[in-house]
């Protein structure tokens, strides 16, 4: 019986198929055609160069003992590399599996030299901010978990960013999705983890990138038509940080290319952390597929917060940065500044500043002008509980009345609105504005939201309700 290209590819795929993992196999063989076979020779086509170096730097031995089974030992073997968008020209380069030095044999004006492997993790194409000799993880050391203060408003996330690190991988909290307001600590504790998975797993490749920065090496990727590298480079990520991906909204080739590394990635037992401004829930313009595996791990969120922890935030970054500071000084500014983190931080960095440069003793009195100038100067955020004590306000009710479970018209209407309005006004979940509203569920705050939508469009009266705490919630 004669040979074909693909009889003699099919025997060698039962044959490594016995022999190795089934996700390496169907990562690295299945993408594999056979094209070719003459004078003893096979000709298999590979997706792109960095797949061809990934095949011999790894599984090498194993394509010649299934070779070698098949054609005898002088069995040799073509690769082609299958070039996309350059209008059929396929270059192909060969090398003989025998060899004991491996080394190259010229085609068509294409040589490249098989013997100059190097034991670091190289790039196969250039991306920019990451050397092409070696994967930086790009990670910023100065976020780590000594550094993110654990409070009620970010004790899950810190937990299961902590497991995480211990384990990369092998916990349930695959993909980890940290998601919470502007300034909450979502890029430090994605950063906190990668630095403690370098230290205590040296020989893992970690990388941090914002989303804004794949889409634009994707971007990049097909301009220059090496897509496929772009998606191999992904794949042997061990732990792959990608921060703001709800920047990915509305962006479908982005979307298609994250699906695909993402789906390899996680059968691969490698971990994913994802950040966003948003839970899965709350996403437009992302496709239902992604959605649907951001919620296979574990969505955690950071809120804005308490007072307590506030104060040790402060008290910790006064530590951190070798300054003395009176507990009532401290106390105010927390008291104060109640939105975010970064802004907080900020305040207590205006405020040494103002001492520093006017020589001032730091009093309430100098806390007080650096807090009102840098709240009046910092966009507001309108908070949860502002837009309860609006609401409250208007319809003259205390916020426990607002909270509390009685189903008089008047009440549930006016806490439907504080919900309606909180999905309006901030960043926050379903699930967190139900928690901070009378602890109702996401359910609940959804059909609020629908309630509101329907009266103001029916109900006179109701209508002119939106319109009054628009205008007080919009100044």
């Amino acid at each position: 019986m004669s040979k074909t290209a693909q009889s003699v590819w099919e025997n060698c795929l039962e044959f490594i198929k016995d022999n190795i993992q089934p996700q390496a196999y169907k990562t690295w063989f299945e993408p594999i055609v056979a094209v070719k076979y003459a004078d003893n020779a096979l000709s298999i086509q590979v997706p792109s160069k960095f797949f061809y170096e990934w095949l011999e730097e790894h599984y090498v031995k194993i394509l010649k003992v299934a070779l070698t089974k098949q054609l005898g030992e002088n069995a040799k073997l073509v690769y082609i590399i299958k070039m996309e968008n350059t209008y059929g020209n396929k270059q192909p380069f060969t090398e003989k599996i025998p060899s004991t030095n491996r080394s190259a044999v010229k085609a068509q004006d294409v040589d490249i030299p098989l013997n100059n492997k190097s034991p670091e993790l190289k790039n196969p194409f250039i991306i920019p901010g990451i050397r092409n000799v070696k994967i930086e993880s790009q990670l910023n050391p100065s976020y780590n978990f000594e550094n993110f203060l654990e409070g009620d408003s970010n004790r899950l996330a810190r937990s299961a960013g902590l497991a995480v690190a211990a384990k990369p991988g092998g916990t349930s909290f695959n993909p980890l999705l940290i998601f919470g307001g502007v300034g909450l600590g979502k890029t430090h504790l994605a950063h906190a983890i990668g630095v403690d998975v370098k230290d205590k797993y040296p020989e893992k490749t970690v990388l941090y990138i914002s989303a804004e920065k794949f889409t634009q090496q994707y971007i990049d990727s097909v301009k220059k038509n090496n897509r496929n590298d772009f998606i191999h480079f992904y794949q042997i990520i061990d732990v792959l940080i990608i921060d703001d991906v709800q920047f990915l909204s509305g962006k479908s080739g982005t979307q298609d290319v994250f699906f695909h590394i993402f789906n390899h990635l996680h059968q691969n037992g490698k971990q994913v952390i994802l950040t966003s401004d948003k839970a899965p829930v709350d996403m437009q313009d992302i496709e239902q597929r992604l959605l649907s595996r951001f919620k296979w791990g574990l969505s955690a969120e950071l809120q804005s917060p308490d007072f307590e922890t506030r104060v040790s935030i402060l008290k910790n970054k006064l530590y951190r940065d070798g300054v003395e500071m009176p507990d009532e000084i401290i106390e105010y500014v927390a008291k104060h500044i109640k939105s975010n983190i970064r802004e907080l931080e900020g305040a207590i960095i205006s405020l040494i500043a103002q001492s520093s440069f006017n020589k001032k003793e730091i009093t309430t009195e100098l806390a007080k002008q650096v807090v009102e100038k840098f709240v009046k100067n910092t966009k507001r955020e309108v908070s949860i509980d502002y837009i309860q004590k609006i609401v409250s306000d208007y319809f003259q009710m205390d916020i426990d009345t607002l909270q509390s479970k009685t189903r008089k018209r008047h009440i549930v209407q006016a806490r439907q609105l504080a919900m309606f309005f909180a999905k309006k006004f901030t960043k926050a979940s379903l699930a967190s504005i139900g928690s901070q509203i009378g602890k109702r569920d996401h359910a609940t705050v959804l059909h609020a939201c629908k309630t509101v939508d329907n009266l103001s469009s029916t109900d006179k009266q109701f209508r002119k309700y939106v319109e009054d705490l628009t205008k007080k919630l919009s100044v």
